[in-house]
């Protein structure tokens, strides 16, 4: 089945989009990063305004899945459990590299939070919505965008679900 994901690669399309939708954003040139804490010190932001991208499998039943791109703040984790009840799944787990980056259309690290596959479902956590900025890899190891949060909305329509993990808290408080 063609669905047209590969006509044109994932960082030509996302620029084109930017265009077309006449996007407040910024194209930030770096080194080839692909973590997301790393890649948040060379974009020289706060890493809770990364927006995190990982392709996740949902067992529907013995033969059935659903894939997902959530997308989570970068200091957060995905929590699986939600993601698998969302779905009303068996199990969720990470998706293989090789389906992840066939979905996403680029190479893992570079994953933007867009779904141009019409098998990859987009569900984004609210928590990295409260910034008026999110920063992400453009399907690039060298390259990321920093967009105006209002601006993804209207881009992406993606789900908006609490799919994130509560944050450990750590031993060390403060003023006391």
């Amino acid at each position: 089945m063609d669905t047209g994901v590969d006509r044109m690669s994932a960082y030509d399309w996302l620029m084109e989009q930017l265009e077309q939708h006449q996007a407040r954003f910024r194209l930030i040139e770096h080194a080839a990063e692909g973590h997301t804490e790393s890649a948040s010190i060379l974009r020289r932001h706060a890493l809770a305004q990364a927006a995190k991208c990982l392709v996740v499998r949902v067992a529907t039943g013995r033969r059935s899945r659903r894939y997902v791109l959530a997308v989570v703040p970068g200091d957060r984790k995905v929590d699986l459990d939600v993601l698998r009840t969302m779905y009303v799944g068996r199990e969720a787990s990470f998706a293989a590299r090789d389906v992840a980056e066939q979905l996403a259309g680029s190479v893992s690290g570079s994953v933007m939070p867009f779904s141009r596959h019409p098998e990859l479902d987009l569900v984004v956590d609210p928590e990295l919505l409260v910034h008026d900025e999110i920063f992400f890899n453009a399907a690039r190891l060298d390259r990321s965008v920093a967009l105006a949060t209002d601006d993804y909305l209207v881009m992406a329509r993606p789900r908006v679900e609490p799919i994130a993990q509560q944050p450990v808290l750590s031993g060390r408080q403060h003023g006391g």
